[in-house]
């Protein structure tokens, strides 16, 4: 067995937070595709609502690979994969298809035939919403990831996970890391307000939560700024997408690195919590920001492990 083969072969499941924005999502891509990804890996499958990052996270994997589907307006027709022929140099080896898309065009039973007839003629096939069609192809994916409120890698066997699992529990975390983006863009948007602008911090994340980081202490009244934005919460504002680099706040346009990835209203968001205190991580020395949804109890609790 190759070495890249063997040593994954005890890899049960991985977990990361799902970055919210999409040059964090290509990254993290890119990292899994450095740590999991085999060369021998021909099947790998991403399952996730709609705008929850799995092309993203494919761009940042496979750099490059065209994607069929129309998340920024594109539609490759007639669909590359349902053409496969041959296995020259020249002919492609990395096909990407989205089931839920193509499902309006083929049915399914065909697109699975067109996945396996690939795989077994030594291509690779990107497949999202693999869900939906791993009861037609009969086998799971070399490589399956879950995108919700984390990600989860995982490379199943014989004895699971079965994607609807892994399904299941990313589409019943989802919409806390809706409302977690939208809490946050809100801090941001009244930051800006208090004359601090987005260059002067760096995006981190924490369980139901998330994490401004500064290089220098920034002079904040944490009381005022969660005060504030509990306000444009409990006003149930509207919270809509612009364009690929700005959402409404109401009427106010506001930048955003993932303008998809929100509630509707700010009145969707949960519970509100500020840390009342800046917190200094003892290694990089940067002053650390925190909200969350919910109490905050004990902040070396806030990343527990659920088994």
């Amino acid at each position: 067995m190759p070495y890249s083969a063997r040593m994954q072969k005890s890899h049960l499941y991985s977990v990361f937070f799902a970055p919210r924005g999409n040059e964090r999502m290509a990254d993290l891509g890119m990292q899994i595709a450095q740590q999991y990804l085999s060369p021998f890996d021909k099947l790998i499958g991403l399952v996730g609502v709609a705008g929850s990052g799995k092309s993203m996270i494919i761009k940042g994997m496979f750099p490059g690979l065209e994607l069929t589907n129309d998340d920024e307006g594109v539609n490759v027709r007639p669909l590359p994969l349902l053409s496969v022929d041959e296995t020259g140099f020249y002919t492609p080896h990395t096909y990407h298809i989205d089931i839920r898309f193509e499902s309006a065009f083929k049915q399914t039973h065909e697109l699975a035939d067109a996945i396996l007839y690939a795989v077994n003629k030594g291509k690779r096939v990107i497949v999202e919403h693999f869900d939906l069609i791993y009861p037609q192809l009969g086998r799971n994916a070399h490589l399956l990831i879950g995108i919700g409120e984390e990600v989860i890698i995982t490379r199943p066997t014989l004895f699971g996970p079965k994607p609807q699992e892994i399904t299941d529990i990313v589409f019943s975390s989802i919409n806390a890391r809706l409302m977690v983006h939208t809490a946050e863009d809100l801090c941001e948007f009244v930051l800006s307000r208090l004359g601090i602008q987005t260059h002067q911090y760096e995006h981190s994340d924490v369980h139901h939560g998330f994490i401004l980081s500064f290089q220098n202490k920034p002079d904040i009244d944490l009381v005022e700024l969660e005060n504030r934005v509990n306000e444009l919460i409990n006003k149930d504002i509207t919270v809509s997408f612009a364009d690929e680099s700005h959402i409404r706040i109401g009427d106010d346009l506001h930048k955003c690195t993932g303008p998809r990835m929100h509630v509707r209203s700010t009145g969707e968001v949960s519970k509100f919590t500020l840390l009342k205190e800046l917190l200094q991580e003892p290694i990089t020395e940067r002053f650390l920001l925190v909200g969350v949804l919910g109490d905050i109890e004990d902040i070396n609790d806030l990343n527990h492990i659920i088994f």
